[in-house]
């Protein structure tokens, strides 16, 4: 039973291919393309994939972007049914404190139910410890999670394009300059952008691993994804560890819970 999981942020469309539905299964294949291309996928990315037996995705682009890609896989696979996540109240261990649960970014959902596992299977034999869940993405996302599973809250940020582009909006002599330095004591204002920007982001990841350790009494673990979390690692001072496929580890999961179709009869 092959699992096709499929994550389309707001830049590009990420997939793979795995063995099972289930954490921890073989990953077969995978591959990224910008929502740009997402036309070609039947004809280049996955021309020559086994015919997944489930699929799984999360989706944060727009409608129609779903509907492109849902036609492609029609064009390759016209007996796989497409299933996308929607946030819940409750799923695969994780409670969530949303105001309207329903409203909750399915990315951020995914990505904490993805953290909640890795976490489980880290302390193994010792007890839950509650998380600071960082996706450094488009947009930047820090989230809270306590010891027993509940998302208490998370911050929504500007990522460093995103901070880059109003800048150069709203502020005289911004306009195209040159990608800076991260340094303690900037010096141009290449430098004091990058680094703004960079200390920005990390000292919203500091409150928050500040404000959970308050409230739970011990210090969180600390786990970043996102293609740009590259750029804001080296700058954390708080423990922490970069999972780049916590989203697939989430999707897993999600598929693991769910009822699984029966593969279609092949005639003798």
């Amino acid at each position: 039973m092959t699992f096709l999981a499929i994550d389309i942020g707001n830049t590009r469309l990420k997939w793979s291919l795995y063995e099972q539905p289930r954490p921890g299964s073989t990953l077969l294949a995978h591959g990224a393309e910008f929502l740009e291309q997402v036309d070609t996928m039947a004809e280049r990315a996955w021309k020559l994939l086994p015919t997944p037996t489930l699929m799984l995705g999360c989706v944060v682009a727009s409608g129609s972007i779903k509907y492109r890609v849902e036609e492609q896989m029609e064009e390759l696979w016209p007996d796989l049914q497409p299933q996308w996540v929607v946030s819940r109240t409750e799923t695969a261990g994780l409670v969530n404190g949303y105001d309207i649960p329903s409203r909750l970014g399915v990315d951020r959902w995914v990505a904490m139910v993805g953290a909640r596992q890795h976490m489980l299977q880290a302390t193994t034999g010792t007890a839950p410890r509650p998380m600071v869940v960082v996706m450094v993405g488009t947009a930047v996302t820090v989230e809270a999670i306590d010891a027993q599973g509940k998302f208490l809250g998370g911050l929504i940020l500007p990522g460093h394009g995103m901070m880059l582009r109003a800048l150069e909006m709203g502020a005289a002599g911004l306009n195209h300059m040159p990608t800076g330095q991260v340094v303690p004591f900037p010096t141009n204002t290449s430098d004091a952008l990058t680094s703004g920007g960079t200390f920005a982001l990390v000292g919203a990841v500091q409150r928050m691993v500040r404000h959970l350790h308050e409230h739970c009494g011990e210090p969180p673990m600390c786990v970043m994804t996102g293609g740009a979390g590259w750029k804001v690692a080296p700058y954390m001072e708080t423990p922490f560890e970069l999972v780049e496929s916590l989203i697939f580890d989430g999707l897993l999961a999600l598929a693991a819970e769910s009822p699984h179709p029966e593969p279609p009869t092949i005639p003798a």
